[in-house]
């Protein structure tokens, strides 16, 4: 036992069946650290980490009414889900967000002649009210962009006309049309929120430099600096003097609000 392993609480891969990725998947992933195109630095905290190649993902599963077969469970370094080798039965690979308890050789298939099964993808009209799923359609045909993260999910509660209301992992509800697209079941690696790195050298593998707190600062560098000795540091504020707990960001003229039907829980 080490200081480092002392208080780590790390991942099992107990469900990763494969440690290679498939060659014509991945492409080259450049780090900008934290820079934008001049070179300035606009995001702090950022830099180093380890090399990493990107794993292309199907997030449209457009390859529709064609059973595919699980090939391997994969560790990905660019997201916190596991991802899944599928291939087709016309020969063709595909990555696609691995849902909680798929295995290897099992069957998944996309569209209209699919059922409600675990790694299916449907259209929100053909799925069961009550029915947990993920990677989920904002707009027909765009590809999956909501609960897609490690152990999310969302609910079909209801269908109103062409609309589907679905309770988000935040708590909101939702309305989302019909001919949009989810997969069934969760994503996998639920367990990645009870995850304790053990130590600071984790971070910087993940390209997370050290981070200087505000209230550390003197008053010229940030709104919460200053003060004689360990002051409180005043109200929870950014750097940029935006309040920081509570403070509502979201565009009160924003064109989705109709679409909202309940507000997330604070």
């Amino acid at each position: 036992m080490t200081p480092g392993t002392r208080h780590k609480v790390g991942s099992s891969f107990d469900t990763v069946t494969t440690d290679t990725p498939e060659k014509s998947l991945i492409a080259p992933l450049k780090k900008s650290g934290g820079r934008n195109n001049t070179g300035k630095m606009t995001m702090r905290n950022r830099g180093g980490g380890h090399k990493r190649r990107y794993r292309v993902i199907d997030f449209k599963r457009d390859k529709q009414e064609m059973k595919a077969t699980v090939q391997t469970v994969e560790y990905d370094p660019n997201r916190n889900a596991r991802i899944a080798l599928v291939e087709y039965t016309d020969g063709e690979k595909r990555y696609i967000i691995a849902p909680t308890g798929i295995q290897v050789g099992q069957e998944v298939i996309s569209g209209d002649g699919a059922g409600p099964e675990i790694g299916n993808a449907l259209y929100l009209k053909d799925i069961p009210l009550g029915t947990i799923v993920h990677n989920i359609e904002l707009n027909p045909r765009q590809g999956g962009k909501l609960a897609r993260s490690a152990g999310t999910y969302a609910q079909l509660t209801a269908k109103e006309g062409k609309y589907g209301v679905l309770k988000m992992p935040s708590g909101e509800v939702r309305m989302i049309l019909l001919n949009c697209m989810a997969t069934i079941g969760t994503v996998s690696n639920s367990d990645h929120s009870l995850e304790r790195s053990g130590k600071a050298g984790r971070s910087r593998w993940l390209g997370r430099r050290p981070r200087v707190r505000g209230v550390a600062m003197n008053p010229v560098d940030h709104p919460m600096g200053g003060g004689e000795g360990r002051s409180s540091g005043g109200h929870p504020r950014s750097r940029k003097g935006l309040p920081a707990k509570g403070y509502k960001t979201r565009s009160k003229t924003k064109s989705s609000n109709k679409f909202i039907v309940e507000k997330r829980k604070k």
